[in-house]
């Protein structure tokens, strides 16, 4: 019995620290866009850059010839 004189202040102390966590959040925006980083991911930029030729392959090196190719 005298454990729960110790065990239900420390308790609604917790409680009362989630509320004020969950607070800020909200009111800081945290719960904005739950979707949008996720779509972002899909939908970034695959093109290959203009200044980069497209027939080159990216197992080649300097020379033009490929990796596996050197012995």
């Amino acid at each position: 019995m005298e454990s729960l004189y110790l065990l239900i202040p420390l308790s609604l102390l917790v409680i009362a620290l989630v509320v004020v966590l969950l607070y800020w959040s909200v009111k800081n925006g945290q719960f904005e866009d739950l979707e949008g980083p996720g779509h972002a991911i899909l939908m970034d930029d695959d093109t290959p850059k203009k200044n980069q030729p497209e027939s080159v392959s990216a197992n080649t090196d300097k020379d033009g010839e490929g990796c596996a190719s050197k012995t």
